[in-house]
């Protein structure tokens, strides 16, 4: 007779890879440098979550079918077990272009945005203008983390709803940021490209991504409009994919185009916007979640915090350092430790497999007994 066990179907294993914003990470703090990382977790799980800064690479991309493009305050919430995803075969993807953009460089983030449509397929609809310029100012802490401010949000927001009347299912918003003007603005931009600093346009980024997420529960992701800079052969290989066109449109573009869906459980007040998840059985939930990577020094994020009070692995990477100094031990939590995205790998693929990785070594420790405080 044969047996009737026929394997057992486990659930996907999945994973969410965080690199804060604006906070000069050694991987992932420029121009799309954490794709290489993003897309090697990616091959050892099932679903990979993660958020904008991971995967844009102003000029370029990297197309993950695993992977899950999410907005932070989004992923925030999602951690905190409040807003689920739902995955999509495709979004309608709006675009909102800042007032204050000259008309030469609107010029050419609209050809980006069509390019997108001839060449990869992109369903992106016809443009929004405010009806104010956004008014960006950039802001740097004395811990060298950048953020900033927009003097006119409701005219974004204005925008923004206009294009979701027209049907738009994600929302790209192209901001005018500042020029560098002062001396130490320069000098913050000059170590930037030479892959030594901090980027100082990406703190107000998130601000943009967050109001509009916050206020439509929608997915959004924000490229700045800049004046071309000056050919400077001395540019790091990290920022060089800001340096090769006139936008950073294309991989917004290309991420929205697939990001998924927020849903909320019924009656979250906080959610009036999201639609109700009734237990679809394709939405995804914080609970479902088996490891989060993140950089050591970078752990007091909403989403590493949530995930790191359930069961969810916490693998802290230290050589992706960061102008901070915020270790989850100091929050009173336990990660894994690992130095590089390499050794992340590979406690991932143990995790996945049930096995404890101290297997992996020479040095497999004898048991002990507990201690007499813990036991019954």
């Amino acid at each position: 007779m044969a047996s009737g066990f026929q394997g057992m179907a486990l659930r996907p294993y999945t994973a969410v890879m965080v690199v804060p914003t604006g906070v000069g990470a050694a991987i992932g703090g420029y121009a799309g440098d954490a794709l290489p990382a993003a897309r090697v977790v990616a091959s050892v799980v099932d679903r990979l979550i993660t958020h904008p800064n991971v995967m844009n690479g102003a000029q370029l991309y990297w197309p993950l079918p695993n992977a899950l493009y999410v907005e932070g305050f989004g992923l925030d919430q999602f951690a905190a077990g409040r807003w689920g995803l739902r995955p999509v075969h495709r979004n309608r993807v709006g675009l909102v272009l800042d007032a204050a953009i000259e008309t030469e460089l609107r010029g050419r983030h609209l050809q980006a945005a069509e390019a997108t449509r001839a060449t990869l397929g992109l369903d992106v609809l016809d443009y929004v203008i405010t009806d104010a310029p956004l008014g960006v100012t950039l802001r740097q802490a004395d811990s060298g983390a950048t953020w900033g401010t927009l003097e006119q949000p409701d005219s974004l927001l204005r925008a923004a709803e206009k294009a979701m009347a027209a049907g738009a299912e994600a929302m790209a918003v192209v901001a005018r940021f500042p020029d560098d003007e002062d001396e130490a603005d320069l000098e913050t931009l000059q170590n930037y490209r030479l892959g030594q600093g901090v980027d100082l346009v990406a703190g107000a980024e998130a601000v943009i991504s967050h109001l509009v997420v916050r206020t439509f529960g929608v997915p959004c992701a924000h490229a700045p409009a800049l004046s071309p800079l000056p050919l400077d052969s001395a540019v790091s290989p990290k920022a060089a994919a800001e340096e090769i066109g006139y936008t950073f449109l294309p991989c917004v573009l290309a991420g929205l185009s697939r990001a998924p869906q927020f849903v909320t459980r019924p009656g979250n007040a906080l959610s009036d916007h999201l639609p109700a998840s009734y237990g679809q059985s394709g939405d995804i939930w914080a609970d479902q979640v088996d490891a989060i990577l993140v950089p050591a020094s970078a752990c007091g994020g909403g989403a590493v915090l949530s995930l790191s009070r359930t069961k969810t692995l916490v693998i802290a990477v230290a050589d992706n350092t960061t102008t901070l100094n915020v270790p989850l031990t100091a929050l009173g939590g336990h990660p894994v430790n690992v130095s590089s995205y390499l050794e992340a790998v590979g406690v991932i693929a143990a995790h996945r497999a049930g096995v404890h990785p101290q297997s992996l070594t020479a040095q497999v420790p004898h048991l002990s007994p507990l201690a007499d405080e813990v036991l019954p």
